[in-house]
């Protein structure tokens, strides 16, 4: 679906549409609890969808199944997630960990099990060859996978088309973002965070046409002795402050960089829209999720107007539709839309394409550094990991 038509039709909630179907839709739920246990509330977030009933549960932890039962209000779970899928053969499938290593199994099986939607954590795997068999595998049975990439779901982000539409920040310059700046700043943030960054610089500028990126570990080049295996089932990985440029298929250029424990007090996360006559800046997971900063970015005297929210009801306005953005901070209003996405035979608003080029503008950045900083053209020609090669 057009991202400008669905934005449309969840700002007068037709997106409610979903809840009005008269069959409860089945749905699964993988967890693993101590190896990324349910993501951000993956599992109860099908509990706010009233067509929805949530038939079964697994969790290779004990401990964990147990609480999940009580949790989801369930009589009997499993602990392992291919039985559950072989005995319930559940519509939609929730995959909840937060370690990619799991998600390609877990995507592989809910698909060959007969289920025709999954929702996912992301990221949404750990390399390009993985997303390539998953996709395959997805286009063949014929389901549909949508990415926890939320920001994508939010109303605002019509709001921002509008002023981009409308030039009203002049000539666009360029895209910005920065991580969180914490203890995972560098390798971990470019995956755990930065992916959502990136799956917002694919949004407004298209796909990337090339990347170059370099990886530092305390201020020198990253080599082999600095690989380790990366927390949350990522993979070889390592850095801990990193620079990467993408060539975006508009024409414009988009940044990320990423520090450790940069000093920033975790402000500058942000996906940053910079142009001649102002500022778009889009504040991951917060409210108001973005501001205007109006002024030539480059000349401070210009830029004395106090910064102006952007809401889902437009420039500068309240915000009124208090209910849909809980539903985007709570994932209902992506599982309604991947609920829809099955019933019209539709790709979900963030698919699984979506959240396989995240991977892929990741590892491209790998790659380049590999290559001593030069451009990489996509599609990678490397589909693996390229740091497993240091």
């Amino acid at each position: 679906m057009n991202r400008r038509n669905f934005l449309t039709a969840i700002a007068s909630a037709t997106a409610s549409k979903a809840l009005a179907l008269p069959q409860k839709r089945r749905v699964a739920v993988i967890g693993h609890t101590g190896r990324g246990n349910y993501g951000h509330r993956l599992d109860v977030a099908w509990q706010k969808i009233e067509n929805c009933q949530i038939v079964g549960v697994a969790d290779a932890s004990e401990r964990g199944l147990q609480e999940a039962l009580k949790r989801l209000d369930l009589s009997h779970g499993f602990s392992q997630y291919t039985e559950m899928l072989k005995a319930l053969r559940p519509e939609f499938v929730s995959i909840t960990p937060r370690h990619a290593d799991q998600h390609r199994e877990m995507m592989l099986a809910a698909i060959h099990s007969g289920a025709r939607g999954i929702y996912v954590e992301k990221p949404f795997c750990r390399s390009p060859a993985e997303a390539d068999e998953v996709l395959k595998a997805a286009r063949q049975y014929g389901v549909k996978i949508a990415v926890a990439h939320r920001n994508r779901y939010h109303p605002a982000l019509f709001q921002i088309d509008q002023l981009l539409a409308n030039h009203s920040i002049g000539r666009l310059l360029e895209l910005r973002g920065h991580g969180l700046g914490d203890r995972r700043g560098g390798g971990e943030d470019l995956w755990v965070l930065g992916c959502h960054v990136l799956n917002l610089f694919h949004y407004f500028a298209g796909e990337p046409r090339s990347c170059s990126g370099i990886l530092l570990q305390d201020g020198e080049p990253l080599t082999r002795k600095d690989i380790r295996p990366g927390a949350e089932g990522l993979g070889s990985l390592g850095a801990n402050e990193i620079h990467a440029r993408w060539h975006m298929q508009s024409g414009l250029i988009a940044h990320y960089t990423t520090f450790a424990e940069d000093g920033s007090d975790k402000r500058g996360y942000a996906a940053h829209i910079i142009g001649t006559k102002g500022t778009i800046s889009i504040q991951i997971d917060r409210d108001p999720v973005a501001w205007l900063s109006p002024g030539n970015p480059f000349d401070p005297a210009s830029r004395n107007t106090p910064r102006i929210p952007i809401t889902s009801s437009g420039l500068g306005q309240k915000e009124t539709r208090h209910d849909l953005i809980a539903k985007v901070h709570n994932h209902a209003l992506a599982i309604e839309d991947l609920i829809l996405a099955v019933d019209e035979d539709r790709a979900p608003m963030c698919d699984g394409n979506q959240g396989a080029m995240t991977v892929e503008m990741i590892c491209s950045v790998f790659e380049s550094h590999l290559q001593g900083g030069t451009h990489v053209a996509f599609p990678l020609q490397q589909r693996d990991n390229p740091l497993d090669k240091l």
